[in-house]
């Protein structure tokens, strides 16, 4: 599967692959870091009252979200430069670890999130950093589309007759319009757009995904859903998986 060219810039001419703007990002870094800091002494402290703390904590774990973007911008830059090594892993357990992770987050915003339970032991071949920033990523977007009724879900399953494993995350947010579902799934992570019906996702973490999905061989898109969608990152199942 052959890579695709890393785009400069999103819809509205906005440069995302250049030095200006992964200075930005970098200088970011050091002012979010310090909120974060800050709420974190907030949160901490026995004289500020309950209501405070729970403010606080938000803003602690939004900060950590924004970081996340910051660092994801800056690991992007460096794509063209940088060789990534591909492994065995087992793509379960990598979800579970994106859950514990954000679990905090969307406690804090009354949300859950969770893996799908399955049977059987998969094994992907992939770049475990990359692939663990893509799924942070769709799980970000996800967060303000599921309740405690309908809990956002991380499954994995092999496709296209065990050459591929998908990784997807199950959202229960509005309905994507067949015809914009044609047009975003065709072009998904080309551009740092985000998608009208969805104002709270992250259209540029989704394009950063795309270029970490290509740097490792990967492939992502959406399944569309009468009650939300399915974000997912293909990646190569192992040969390994033969002598399981």
């Amino acid at each position: 599967m052959e890579g695709k060219e890393l785009n400069t810039t999103d819809d509205s001419g906005v440069f995302v692959h250049t030095p200006l703007f992964v200075a930005a990002a970098h200088e970011l870094k050091s002012p979010l870091a310090l909120v974060r800091q800050l709420a974190l002494e907030l949160e901490s402290s026995d004289t500020m009252p309950q209501s405070a703390r729970q403010i606080a904590n938000q803003i602690s774990l939004t900060s950590e979200r924004a970081l996340r973007l910051t660092t994801d911008l800056t690991k992007h830059a460096r794509l063209e430069d940088s060789l990534f090594t591909l492994e065995p892993l087992n793509p379960v357990s990598l979800c579970d670890e994106v859950v514990e992770e954000l679990r905090p987050l969307y406690r804090a915003k009354g949300r859950e999130l969770r893996v799908r339970q399955r049977r059987g032991s998969l094994l992907g071949l992939a770049n475990k950093d990359l692939l663990r920033r893509i799924m942070l990523s769709f799980a970000d977007n996800a967060l303000h589309y599921g309740d405690n009724q309908h809990p956002v879900e991380i499954s994995v399953h092999a496709t296209e007759g065990g050459q591929y494993l998908r990784l997807g995350v199950r959202d229960f947010g509005p309905a994507v319009p067949v015809a914009m579902h044609r047009r975003v799934d065709g072009a998904i992570g080309k551009a740092a757009s985000t998608m009208s019906t969805r104002p709270a996702s992250s259209g540029l973490g989704v394009y950063i995904a795309r270029q970490f999905a290509d740097a490792m061989q990967a492939r992502i898109g959406t399944t569309r859903h009468r009650d939300g969608a399915t974000f997912y990152v293909d990646i190569h199942a192992s040969s390994q998986l033969r002598l399981l």
